[in-house]
């Protein structure tokens, strides 16, 4: 592209000649912009300068378009139609026609309770698009969504407005999730027997403690941790059939007791053990495209009924089952 020294130019006169174009007047070119007659006097001037052509020549009453301004008017206005439709105005989002790759950073947590839901949904909308889950956590979901390797993240999310824009999903509380045949527990846990069964313990980064143990300890106990993991899925597994109880979040809790044959119960911890929020973040130079707002509208959709058929689903299996 020819180089332009473009602060010569205020691309603003373009307006100013389609307006005198189509009134043919400098007075209701002015009226039409609400100028004064003598600031759109001063602009027809600029605008002459600008183009090099005397382009309305007075006749009676009417501003008569020389043959340069013929010629140019038509490119002129191209130029604003596309400027307003492809530059100033972000195109509609067209889910059924998108063919590109929705990408979202889940958590262990989040992939394990919502996956299942967010592609039956996402499919049916987006026929022609794939879904990308990539494991993210609170370390390293800021990068991924820095760095433009996600489109979105479900999960605890870190505060960062500089970078981050983000609505709290839901709230989340604590349970203890356990096999009532292999442990002979029952509910509610006492803290007798919370701190007399082996626990086997998830965290992030591998730790084989948590702030549970520092509340227990300032209540004068201890409990033994016998395992640890990354990964909820794989102590779900683990609890079946052994003497171990996990506190975990409680939608988990509640996916294990509603699908799990052999019924993991679960119970409220016996000390206070603060929840926490489960949020969606994204890119905040993305706010405002139309494939983040549907997108954010979806996800969000998607997890508040997930959220209540899950409660809803595990409360009536407790409920058959106790009748």
């Amino acid at each position: 592209m020819a180089q332009k020294h473009w602060r010569k130019y205020d691309l603003n006169l373009l307006v100013t000649f389609v307006t005198l174009m189509e009134t043919r007047s400098v007075t209701g070119a002015a009226q039409r912009l609400s100028l004064g007659q003598s600031a759109m006097s001063h602009s027809l001037a600029r605008l002459r300068t600008m183009l090099d052509d005397p382009l309305f020549e007075r006749r009676g009453h009417q501003m008569v378009p020389t043959a340069r301004a013929l010629d140019i008017a038509p490119k002129i206005e191209a130029l604003l139609d596309t400027l307003a439709t492809d530059v100033l105005t972000p195109p509609a989002f067209e889910p059924v026609l998108f063919d590109g790759q929705i990408r979202l950073g889940l958590t262990d947590y989040a992939e394990l309770i919502f996956a299942p839901a967010l592609f039956d949904t996402l499919n049916q909308q987006l026929p022609l698009a794939q879904l990308s889950l990539r494991p993210v956590d609170r370390r390293h979901c800021l990068d991924a969504i820095k760095n433009d390797d996600v489109d979105a993240v479900i999960g605890v999310i870190p505060d960062n407005t500089e970078i981050l824009d983000s609505q709290v999903l839901y709230h989340e509380q604590h349970v203890c999730l356990f096999d009532p045949h292999s442990t002979g527990l029952g509910t509610p846990i006492t803290l007798a027997d919370f701190v007399a069964t082996p626990h086997a313990l998830v965290s992030t980064y591998g730790q084989l403690s948590s702030p549970i143990d520092a509340r227990l300890a300032a209540l004068g106990y201890h409990r033994q941790v016998v395992m640890g993991s990354q990964r909820f899925l794989t102590v779900r597994q683990l609890l079946k059939g052994r003497q171990l109880l996990c506190t975990v979040p409680e939608l988990m809790a509640r996916l294990d007791t509603f699908n799990d044959a052999n019924h993991l119960a679960f119970s409220p911890p016996p000390i206070d053990v603060p929840g926490f929020d489960i949020g969606l973040a994204w890119r905040h130079q993305a706010s405002g495209h139309p494939k983040m707002q549907w997108l954010i509208d979806q996800i969000t959709t998607i997890v508040d009924k997930r959220v209540a058929s899950l409660k809803t689903s595990s409360t009536l299996s407790h409920s058959q089952k106790e009748t």
